[in-house]
């Protein structure tokens, strides 16, 4: 399952790190840079409700979503009464995880999100959730990274180089005619259906995303 669960969450463009038992998660937990912990409650070792405890005890309030078989109300109870901001029960779809991961992460009070706008184009770089003119617009992992890039550096050109360097991190699989089309790919589902185009050329630099053309 934990194999799973990362495979679809870096899919949406999460970056995530594994543990395989409660030392392991509580000891990544409290290093720091979590922005949400999947936390199974039949863990071996310490389980995942002592994980929760000693997390909560030591003041840390990483926003916590509880996974576990157990269905018994009080079972729900004792996990959220110790601090867990969600509780989701075993089997579920992994869309509802996503969707339950998001809410938390929305209402997270310890970590508000920083949205990046341009015009009415709207980017939680947390919550991974783009929208433009209010509706939402679905993006790959390399999409969002390449549209949170641009939108940073709302105004300015920058140069496929430095897409590459940004987006694809020196992957030396990367040259830079593969941001045409990944540009082209954002263009489908950020400018065409909209009469107002955010992403703009030019010529002989690169691209920039902003509300009027260079």
């Amino acid at each position: 399952m934990r194999s799973i669960l990362r495979r679809g969450l870096e899919e949406e463009g999460y970056e995530v790190d594994e543990a395989a038992d409660g030392a392991t998660a509580l000891a990544l937990t409290l290093k720091g840079g979590v922005d949400l912990l999947l936390l199974d409650w039949m863990l071996p070792g310490a389980s995942g409700l002592e994980v929760l405890r000693a997390l909560r005890r030591l003041q840390n309030v990483t926003p916590v979503v509880m996974l576990t078989a157990r269905d018994e109300v009080r079972d729900r109870s004792l996990a959220l009464n110790e601090g867990a901001d969600d509780y989701v029960l075993k089997p579920f779809a992994f869309e509802e995880l996503l969707a339950r991961i998001k809410a938390v992460l929305r209402r997270s009070g310890s970590r508000p999100s920083p949205l990046l706008s341009c015009a009415d184009l709207l980017v939680d770089p947390i919550a991974h959730q783009v929208s433009r003119a209010g509706r939402d617009v679905r993006l790959t992992a390399r999409e969002f990274a390449l549209l949170s890039f641009l939108l940073e550096n709302k105004g300015r050109a920058v140069t496929r180089d430095q897409i590459v360097n940004a987006v694809w991190e020196h992957d030396p699989e990367a040259f830079s005619n593969v941001v045409d089309v990944y540009v082209r790919y954002l263009r489908n589902k950020i400018d065409e259906p909209f009469a107002r185009k955010l992403i703009h050329t030019v010529r002989g630099v690169g691209y920039m995303l902003g509300e009027e053309q260079p």
